[in-house]
C-alpha cells in the first residue's frame, strides 16, 4: 500500500454511539477514511463484500444475530484481497482472543486504547501487520509460555455432551456419574479452556478441534 492511499475503513458495532464517536474519532487521523457503518454481522459481512475496504473494525458483542468471532471467519473467508478485520472490543478474556485470532483477526485491540493506538493498528492491519494491545498481547505471550493442561478422556466426553446441548442431570445419567462430579469436571474444564460459560467452552473445543 502506498503512503499517500487513504486507508478505507468499514466500522461494525451494535451500538449507534459508538460508531458516532469512532466516526468522529478516525475523522481526525490522516489517511484514514469511514466508508461504512454496519450494526450487524451480516451488514458487515455484505459491506465488506460490496464496498471492499480495507479494514473492517468488528466489535465481538453484536445483539442477538452472530457474533464478531462468526462475521470476522465468513469475511475472511472470501480468500485473498478479503478485508482485514481489527477487533475492537472492551473484553480481553483467553476464550475471545483465541476465538477471533482463530477466525482469522488482524489483530485484537481494547477500547481503552488511545486514538493514536487506534490510528496506529488501523494503519498496521490495512498493512497486514498483527496489531495488538499490550495487554493483549501479554496475555497471548503467557498462553504461549504455560500450554493449557491436556483435557483427560471423561473430559472429552463431557464436552461433546455439552456441544449437543445436554444439560448437567442428562449429562450425569449419560454417563453414570453424579451430577456433583459432572460439575467438578465442568470447572476443570473451563479452567483449561480458559473460558467460563457452557458456550464459551464449546466454541473454543471447536476451535482447537476439541470434539471427535
Amino acid at each position: 500500500m502506498s503512503a499517500d492511499r487513504v486507508i478505507e475503513v468499514v466500522l461494525c458495532d451494535d451500538h449507534a454511539m459508538v460508531r458516532a464517536g469512532l466516526r468522529a474519532l478516525l475523522a481526525g487521523a490522516d489517511g484514514i477514511e469511514v466508508v461504512g457503518e454496519a450494526a450487524t454481522g451480516q451488514q458487515a459481512i455484505d459491506m465488506a463484500a460490496a464496498l471492499r475496504p480495507d479494514v473492517v473494525l468488528m466489535d465481538l458483542q453484536l445483539g442477538d444475530g452472530m457474533d464478531g468471532v462468526e462475521a470476522t471467519r465468513r469475511i475472511q473467508s472470501g480468500g485473498p484481497g478479503s478485508p482485514r478485520v481489527l477487533v475492537l472490543t472492551t473484553y480481553d478474556t483467553d476464550a475471545d482472543l483465541t476465538r477471533s485470532i482463530a477466525a482469522g483477526a488482524t489483530g485484537y485491540l481494547l477500547k481503552a486504547e488511545s486514538a493514536d493506538e487506534l490510528y496506529s493498528a488501523i494503519r498496521a492491519a490495512a498493512a497486514g501487520r498483527t496489531a495488538l494491545s499490550p495487554p493483549v498481547a501479554d496475555r497471548m505471550m503467557a498462553q504461549l509460555r504455560a500450554p493449557r493442561p491436556a483435557l483427560t478422556e471423561r473430559e472429552r466426553e463431557i464436552l461433546g455432551q455439552l456441544a449437543q446441548g445436554v444439560g448437567n442431570r442428562e449429562i450425569a445419567r449419560r454417563l453414570f456419574i453424579s451430577e456433583a462430579t459432572v460439575k467438578t469436571h465442568l470447572g476443570r474444564i473451563y479452567e483449561k479452556l480458559g473460558v467460563d460459560t457452557r458456550s464459551g467452552a464449546v466454541a473454543v473445543a471447536k476451535e482447537q478441534r476439541l470434539l471427535s
